[in-house]
């Protein structure tokens, strides 16, 4: 099941709500549940709120594709901003190095089936993260 990539520029603490909703359709397209569309979006939410606390700016790319031999809905944020100095922190709970909870990052990782983070310092990041796409899709 191929479907067209959603690119979605995240500037503005609006653009985060488009990128939610886009996340929210594109998991309904695929059949999954209420509750997963519910844990895609506000895992986008995260990631696309710190894209605008941190880097001021990116974007959020919504695809599906094969990850590990399956099919799964893909959600790609990168931004040129300061980079994650160190990731295993990072995706600490708790661990925050501006004003929030430091629920974003391990948040995200907890609500998706994956979560991969590359960056490095003055690099930006590219945050990827999957849910599986329902067998009965």
């Amino acid at each position: 099941m191929a479907a067209e990539n959603l690119v979605i520029a995240v500037k503005v603490s609006g653009d985060i709500v488009i990128a939610r909703q886009a996340g929210r359709e594109l998991a309904a397209k695929l059949g999954f549940t209420l509750t997963d569309r519910t844990m895609i979006s506000t895992a986008i939410s995260e990631i696309a709120r710190n894209m605008t606390s941190y880097a001021g700016s990116g974007e959020i790319r919504l695809m599906v594709d094969d990850r590990e031999g399956r099919q799964a809905l893909v959600v790609q944020a990168e931004d040129q901003g300061p980079g994650i100095i160190d990731i295993p922190r990072a995706l600490e709970d708790g661990y925050s190095t501006g004003r929030g909870l430091g629920l974003g990052l391990p948040g995200a990782r907890r609500l998706m089936d994956r979560l991969i983070i590359d960056s490095a310092a003055g690099k930006g990041t590219l945050v990827e993260m999957w849910k599986w796409v329902p067998n009965s899709a």
